[in-house]
């Protein structure tokens, strides 16, 4: 598809890894984004995961969670090694990964973050992640995912 190349799949491609694209239309700022993305798609919604930007100690670590959850901040610390977790500034997230909210990817970011993927992922034989732009979702099988983001994985997700 024309114009769908982001760094992201650009990485996939690179490295042969099977997985497909999948636009979609949602308003970035829909209440429930993340149900919506995942009717839109129509796949259940606990395949489709979000990547969120978090400081674990001072130090910036993505948490690649289920739409249908919120992430839990002490788990994510106690899985990234660290002592406390917070959301990451909207700008610095941005910065630091090329991508704007809505839109980041765990993979093909500009600075490769340590990243943690909840366990829940591997319960599928693919999962949805952001394509490296709103409007645009990859699919892919969640053993690529972690090994391509040398993820670690550990239940993260609350609710």
């Amino acid at each position: 598809m024309a114009g769908q190349g982001t760094p992201a799949t650009a990485l996939l491609a690179k490295r042969k890894i099977t997985h497909s694209t999948h636009p979609y239309d949602v308003s970035p700022d829909a209440p429930n984004y993340g149900a919506l993305v995942a009717a839109a798609l129509g796949v259940p919604p606990e395949r489709v995961f979000k990547s969120l930007v978090t400081e674990v100690d001072g130090g910036l670590t993505v948490a690649v969670v289920p739409v249908t959850g919120e992430l839990d901040l002490k788990a994510l610390a106690a899985a990234a090694g660290g002592k406390r977790a917070t959301m990451a500034d909207r700008a610095v997230a941005e910065r630091a990964t090329g991508y704007v909210r809505g839109g980041i990817s765990p993979l093909g970011q500009r600075r490769r973050l340590p990243t943690v993927v909840d366990s829940s992922a591997l319960d599928h034989p693919t999962v949805y992640v952001s394509a490296g732009r709103r409007g645009l979702q990859l699919q892919l099988s969640p053993a690529d995912l972690v090994a391509l983001t040398d993820a670690v994985t550990a239940p993260i997700a609350a609710g």
